[in-house]
């Protein structure tokens, strides 16, 4: 009875071993899915071979290798209630969450911080944006990978290491995959497409081929601010991963600060076509502890035509000697967590003024007096700061999907997740792949009567 019942069961491939697509393997394989009929592709290494540096590819993906706070809450991120609803949505978000505890080797430690006032000393030069966040903490993320791969490991999954998606063949069902495995071809019933950041222009790519219809989005460009985190220190004591923002509705522009770190904080470079962007961490032990603090200062600008292009060509632009550019009216580059420093091209305040403004085509003002203003908001920090450029989330347009499932709306068997789908963040890339994972089971439960294993 059970072969017969995995006859109607599908071949499913992940592109993808971030949070979106190991969410989706691990709910399937939770609920009796075979894991024999199911593959991952990632460009990067399993958790035991990949090193605390190579932050882009490999299991978790970017941002689960090393960022360990999950927001909790349907605005940030990427717009998954838009989907399913909002009370859907938190409870996907519910099973991320649940599951970066289940696999943590200390789960008792994994603490949720949720503020609730707007503090007046904010007013009015910026808007503080409060909601849940959860601390997994980045220390561990490292052995929460080994576990969550052991498991899915134990169910049978199969994974293809350091391979990458050359092609895929939406009307034929089929993949090939290049470097290692050169001239292979891999066949699927039914594919969820969940690349990362280091995916996009490959995402970008098929939609063009195919013709997907989508929705254009925003350019998402900025820097990475970092500063002695007591300047800091009394927004930081009401909410630790603080959200500063504002806008101009008028000119298009809206600015908030993104990804804060702090106490064992610390700016990872990530390369992406060939250029350099930077991000940050913290670390949660205390042999770490540097007493810094760093956050994106992100623009979201509209009214840019194909702001994923402009994006790359301004990313391009502000490399020097290889890398990405630091100014700072006092400082240095920092070192990150292994004791290195952090690769930039440090410039002054005429390069910053004569390079950067003109890449950005006008916008780097938005951000510089972002900065001004954070002066005046907290009147220590002065000119005891600086910045590492750029720092960029890539948008591609985001292809139409069927809301039930995420696929697309010309192939319904090839589901988008993550940053496919223009998700910007942990919780939301995990939902979604637990979301497209959840129709899987739910049509299998219509094939057999209420029952799939």
């Amino acid at each position: 009875m059970v072969k017969n019942k995995r006859k109607q069961m599908e071949k499913i491939v992940i592109v993808g071993a971030g949070v979106a697509g190991v969410n989706a393997a691990t709910k399937l394989v939770d609920n009796g899915y075979p894991g024999e009929l199911i593959t991952i592709i990632d460009m990067g290494k399993d958790p035991y071979k990949r090193k605390p540096e190579e932050v882009m590819t490999g299991f978790l993906g970017a941002g689960g290798w090393s960022d360990g706070k999950l927001t909790y809450h349907t605005a940030i991120g990427g717009q998954l209630s838009k989907y399913c609803g909002e009370e859907k949505a938190m409870e996907l978000m519910d099973q991320v969450i649940t599951n970066f505890k289940r696999f943590h080797p200390k789960p008792e430690e994994v603490q949720c911080s949720d503020p609730q006032a707007e503090p007046d000393f904010i007013k009015p030069y910026f808007g503080l944006r409060l909601f849940p966040v959860w601390h997994v903490g980045t220390d561990y993320l490292s052995e929460i990978g080994k576990n969550w791969y052991d498991y899915l490991v134990s169910k049978g999954v199969e994974f293809y290491w350091e391979s990458k998606v050359t092609g895929i063949d939406f009307q034929n069902n089929q993949l090939e995959i290049g470097k290692k495995m050169d001239g292979h071809f891999l066949y699927y019933d039914r594919l969820i497409f969940g690349v990362g950041k280091s995916g996009i222009d490959f995402a970008q790519q098929l939609a063009q081929q195919y013709e997907l219809p989508d929705e254009p989005k925003s350019v998402q460009i900025g820097v990475r601010f970092e500063a002695p985190q007591e300047h800091f220190q009394k927004l930081i004591d009401i909410s630790y991963d603080f959200k500063l923002y504002r806008k101009f509705e008028d000119e298009g522009v809206s600015l908030r600060s993104f990804c804060t770190n702090n106490n064992a904080a610390y700016v990872a470079v990530e390369e992406t076509y060939g250029d350099h962007s930077y991000n940050g961490h913290a670390k949660k032990d205390i042999r770490y502890r540097n007493d810094m603090t760093n956050f994106g200062i992100l623009m979201e600008i509209n009214g840019i035509e194909d702001p994923f292009t402009w994006s790359r060509e301004v990313v391009n632009k502000v490399q020097a000697n290889g890398t990405g550019l630091y100014y700072s009216p006092s400082r240095k580059p920092s070192t990150t967590s292994e004791g290195n420093n952090v690769t930039a091209t440090q410039i002054s305040l005429d390069t910053l003024t004569h390079v950067v403004e003109p890449a950005m085509e006008g916008y780097f003002k938005y951000i510089m007096d972002f900065i001004m203003d954070m002066k005046k908001v907290f009147p220590t920090l002065q000119d005891d700061w600086g910045m590492y450029i750029p720092e960029v989330k890539y948008l591609s347009p985001e292809p139409l999907v069927d809301y039930n499932n995420l696929s697309l709306t010309k192939y319904n068997n090839v589901h988008f997740v993550g940053d496919a789908l223009s998700a910007r963040g942990i919780t939301v890339s995990g939902a979604q792949g637990t979301y497209v994972a959840e129709n899987i089971l739910e049509q299998l439960c219509e094939l057999k009567d209420g029952s799939y294993i």
